[in-house]
């Protein structure tokens, strides 16, 4: 509880009070009560936290596509392989998350072999069309900030749902089948309702800090696909405005609050992993 207090709770109301504040640095803050700072930071803002949740959102969706399949071959089909292929997903942990978003600089740069496949299979011609990019590039738009956001939180998508995985019973699978029931009815009615506490901990593990996130924005974005964060960031550090900054983390923090407690009632789950 101290740690709690001294860590978290104090923080809070530091930056509670900092977002009624007014004044400048060379004058100090004051205290004023000053809630129209709060107005202010949303509708100056509110294009930020809009593209924040869409493409949190995006990320979160392709983190379920790409890691439900390889966390059910873990749980059920790796073998002896299973200590292997975990040990390739906890993987990127081993370097720094500005490593490894800088990586995709490389990966998706205009001549390489990335997006010259992309171009041979007209795909960006798509992605153009819904905006995702621009012309030949990938690189400083929406879809490279997309696949930055991925590729960092898939693991903490991935771990959620194999834990969840692995505690279902295998003779379930095999009553199943003793009621003629085929794969994929098994699958849609004992495997995915059984895993619900995985995908709904990686879902919220993976678009809450995606939604919060800034090194990828700032890294393979543009100042088009700025999102919230990189607003914060620039509010705290540059511009040195402490009570919007403050603010706009508050209306963050309290949208993303009521978001996850929509989705957890919706869910249908209290059995998070």
């Amino acid at each position: 509880m101290l740690w709690l207090v001294v860590f978290f709770a104090l923080p809070m109301v530091y930056q509670a009070s900092t977002s009624v504040q007014q004044g400048s640095l060379e004058a100090g803050y004051k205290v004023t009560w000053h809630f129209a700072t709060y107005w202010h930071a949303l509708t100056e803002y509110w294009p930020q936290f809009l593209r924040s949740v869409s493409y949190a959102a995006a990320a979160t969706v392709l983190c379920l596509l790409l890691g439900y399949p390889l966390a059910y071959l873990i749980a059920f089909r790796a073998g002896r392989w299973k200590n292997l292929i975990m040990i390739l997903v906890i993987a990127p942990f081993f370097t720094s998350f500005l490593i490894r978003t800088l990586a995709w600089k490389t990966i998706l740069a205009d001549n390489g072999p990335v997006v010259h496949t992309l171009n041979s299979l007209h795909v960006l011609d798509l992605t153009n069309w819904l905006g995702w990019t621009a012309g030949d590039r990938v690189l400083a738009t929406p879809l490279a900030v997309v696949c930055g956001l991925t590729y960092n939180f898939l693991p903490f998508m991935i771990l959620p749902l194999y834990t969840s995985l692995e505690r279902i019973d295998g003779r379930l699978h095999e009553a199943a089948g003793d009621l003629y029931a085929k794969p994929w009815t098994t699958f849609r009615k004992v495997t995915f309702p059984l895993s619900m506490p995985g995908v709904v901990s990686g879902t919220l593990l993976t678009f809450i800090p995606a939604a919060g996130d800034y090194v990828n924005a700032e890294l393979l974005g543009s100042t088009d696909t700025r999102m919230i964060g990189n607003v914060i960031q620039t509010q705290f550090l540059r511009i040195l405005d402490y009570p919007t900054a403050a603010a706009l983390s508050f209306i963050l923090m309290a949208a993303i609050l009521a978001m996850v407690t929509i989705y957890i009632r919706r869910s249908g789950t209290e059995d998070l992993v």
